[in-house]
């Protein structure tokens, strides 16, 4: 049985309209499924009122240890749970997750083009096994996009995008699927059903594709790449079979 690993942003979990219809997407579709969630704005938020700078470079945000503290604290407590407890409310047994349990997820500071984010990192290693584990079961895992340090053990921020793309990669064969805010990718106003690699880099050199579209549509390259069977963006009208797909 294919595993579908579902990537939600963090922008509208606060919503709880949108919160129940993704819950109500995931019940209907069923089978085994491993959903990663984010936590921008909320995280932000909290950053603020503890007198942090909000800072991003290149789409990622700047993560001094105080701000890691913090965002640990939201997006792997009040987030996650509040995800899990929803999907439970429906029947699921959802299982709340960060990289560090277990160690499932580990990483290596992330520093593109040389410049230090802090405690950002990228994930290399995923603890497939035991996630499969979990599947077996009828678990559906539900991560928060946080990893230990393979070299040093501390808690990393991890790109949402990129836990998801690792997961689907490592789980041979899976589906990895973009909940968004939009259907697809649009170019020229219309979504795009389908767009291979080169399309997709064409698309971005002349702007078609831009802001947070880019890492989304990378990363769906790179899990296809690493191993994952099918990749899609789409909302929540479209979580069964619609938007674009990249292959």
């Amino acid at each position: 049985m294919r595993t579908t690993v579902v990537k939600v942003g963090g922008n509208e979990l606060d919503e709880p309209a949108f919160l129940d219809g993704l819950s109500a997407a995931v019940t209907a579709a069923g089978g085994r499924q491993v959903l990663v969630h984010g936590g921008g704005k909320e995280i932000s938020a909290a950053l603020e009122r503890a007198g942090l700078t909000v800072q991003f470079i290149e789409g990622l945000r700047v993560t001094t240890p105080e701000a890691m503290a913090i965002m640990q604290q939201v997006v792997c407590g009040t987030i996650n749970q509040r995800v899990v407890a929803s999907l439970v409310a429906r029947g699921v047994r959802a299982l709340g997750l960060s990289g560090i349990d277990l160690g499932l997820l580990r990483c290596a500071p992330h520093r593109p083009g040389g410049v230090d984010l802090g405690r950002v990192g990228v994930v290399t290693a995923v603890d497939a096994d035991a996630i499969r584990a979990m599947l077996a079961l009828g678990w559906l895992p539900v991560f928060a996009p946080v990893a230990l340090g393979a070299a040093d053990g501390l808690s990393y921020n991890i790109n949402a995008d990129m836990v998801a793309q690792a997961i689907a990669g490592a789980l041979d064969g899976a589906e990895l699927v973009f909940v968004s805010n939009v259907p697809g990718v649009l170019l020229a106003g219309q979504i795009a059903p389908q767009l291979d690699a080169a399309a997709v880099e064409a698309a971005i050199a002349t702007g078609a594709i831009s802001g947070g579209m880019v890492p989304k549509v990378r990363a769906a390259l790179e899990a296809l790449a690493a191993g994952a069977s099918a990749a899609r963006i789409t909302n929540l009208a479209g979580f069964a079979s619609g938007g674009t797909r990249i292959v």
